[in-house]
């Protein structure tokens, strides 16, 4: 699954491909083989690389090269604490929607007065003592 690259990513790849690619023109920022620009300057998602690059550019960074094709949750993706579905949060968001955000502040109402109730069990009130 593709996901964004994160602005160190992107940073780490052009570094590496400045500095380290042999296809790589700094006078043009052409690509030779390709006579074009260098499309892994303005890569944005992962998933499809240049085949140099990947075999024998990428292995100079071992860090990035994990990061960029293990498989996994996209970054910055939280579950929703109601139905565990994945979603990018805004802020300190907790919930991907609506009903799921009803849905938990019923459950959390719920649980509270649970507590209050199991604090105050005692069924009897005691009467203060009257003088007569």
């Amino acid at each position: 699954m593709a996901r964004e690259l994160t602005r160190d990513e992107r940073k780490k790849i052009r570094r590496l491909i400045t500095g380290m690619c042999a296809n790589y023109d700094s006078e043009t920022g052409m690509c030779l083989p390709l006579d074009c620009p260098c499309y892994m300057l303005n890569k944005w998602w992962t998933g499809a690389y240049c085949r140099y690059f990947q075999r024998s550019v990428l292995p100079l960074n071992p860090a990035l090269k994990v990061s960029l094709l293990k498989e996994g949750p996209t970054p910055g993706l939280r579950p929703c604490a109601v139905c565990g579905r994945p979603f990018l949060p805004i802020g300190r968001q907790s919930y991907c929607s609506e009903a799921c955000k009803a849905e938990g502040n019923r459950r959390k109402s719920r649980e509270r007065m649970c507590r209050m109730r199991r604090k105050t069990e005692d069924p009897c009130y005691v009467l203060p003592f009257r003088k007569a």
